[in-house]
This record gives C-alpha cells, sequence and structure tokens, in this order.
C-alpha cells in the first residue's frame, strides 16, 4: 500500500487489501473512500467486503465508484462533502489513487490557483497536466 498525502485532511492511495486495514487505523484515518468500482475487481476486494474490515477497525466507509462517465459535478461535490464531514483524515482509494487526485483536483476549482492544484497533485506523484483546461473552465465559472 503506497499512501500519498495529497493535503494533510486527504490522502489517496491504490487498491486496499482488507489487512491494510490496521495500518490505515495505525496512521490516523478516521474515514476510507472508495472510489474504485465493484466491477474492476474481485468479490474479495469488493466495497462490502472491505467496508466490513474498516468498520470493523472503527473507521467510517463510503463508497462514491468513479469513472470517466461518472467524474459529474454532482460526485464531484459529493466526493468533497465526504472529506469536509469526515471529522479527521481521509484515505481515498481506486486502482492507482489517480481518479481520488482527479475528483480532489476537481473539488479545488476555484478554491485554489489552478497552478497550486496541479502541483500539489504532482508532489504526491500524480500528473495531472491534461486536466489543466477543465479546471480553468471550473474556476472561471464558480
Amino acid at each position: 500500500m503506497d499512501i500519498r498525502e495529497i493535503t494533510p485532511a486527504y490522502s489517496v492511495t491504490e487498491q486496499i487489501m482488507p489487512g491494510d486495514v490496521p495500518a490505515i487505523a495505525a496512521a490516523g484515518f478516521s474515514t476510507v473512500i472508495c472510489n474504485r468500482p465493484d466491477g474492476e475487481v474481485p468479490p474479495a476486494l469488493q466495497a462490502a467486503a472491505l467496508r466490513s474490515a474498516v468498520e470493523a477497525a472503527g473507521l467510517a466507509f463510503h463508497e462514491l465508484p468513479l469513472t470517466h462517465q461518472t467524474m459529474t459535478p454532482e460526485n464531484t461535490s459529493h466526493q468533497f462533502e465526504l472529506v469536509a464531514n469526515a471529522g479527521g483524515k481521509v484515505l481515498a482509494y481506486c486502482a492507482s489513487g489517480t481518479r481520488c487526485t482527479v475528483i480532489w483536483a476537481l473539488s479545488q476549482a476555484g478554491i485554489r490557483p489552478v497552478d497550486e492544484i496541479l502541483s500539489t497533485a504532482a508532489g504526491a506523484g500524480y500528473a495531472l497536466d491534461g486536466l489543466r483546461p477543465t479546471l480553468e473552465a471550473m474556476a472561471q465559472q464558480g
């Protein structure tokens, strides 16, 4: 598991395993968000199995499966609200952490400067330069 901090309150990682949950709890996370659709993984790694492990460790678990088609303004707002209301550090996961970083970047358009959003993502190892036009357009609308 390769946890990458985007902000002090929000980190991302690749697909987690039930056995990773004790380390996630020990790292001080209060909430886990699954951004990976169940159709991408076998049953042992689907949201229901991970929800059981995460909740058994006393952490909150939320599902917001994302694809290119579901990376909507509504889902972006929902993810932003989940993070804002978590009451502690949030760990979001998908296949590689990229989708979790993209949705964070989209949620920050109009809040943070675009250069800051892109440099923050790059600092965590996610090159999102292709999102610049989208982020700039969103910032102008917001």
